[in-house]
């Protein structure tokens, strides 16, 4: 799956904000739109970012079934 397809499911359920430090890391905060909870996902690459909250909202929703 894409990533802009990740990201499209992901911004139905929670709020992004994404960030960069001084080292170069990604900080990729979810914010539940419901709950405000939130969540923060930091690494090298956008990509493993996007797998990493991808794969957290999927464990997440499944745990709801």
């Amino acid at each position: 799956m894409k990533n802009t397809t990740k990201l499209k499911i992901l911004l139905q359920i929670y709020t992004i904000s994404i960030d960069m430090d001084e080292d170069e890391n990604f900080h990729f905060v979810l914010s539940e739109k419901t709950t405000n909870k939130t969540d923060v996902f930091i690494d090298k690459s956008y990509t493993v970012v996007i797998a990493k909250a991808f794969g957290f909202m999927k464990k997440k929703l499944k745990r709801r079934i």
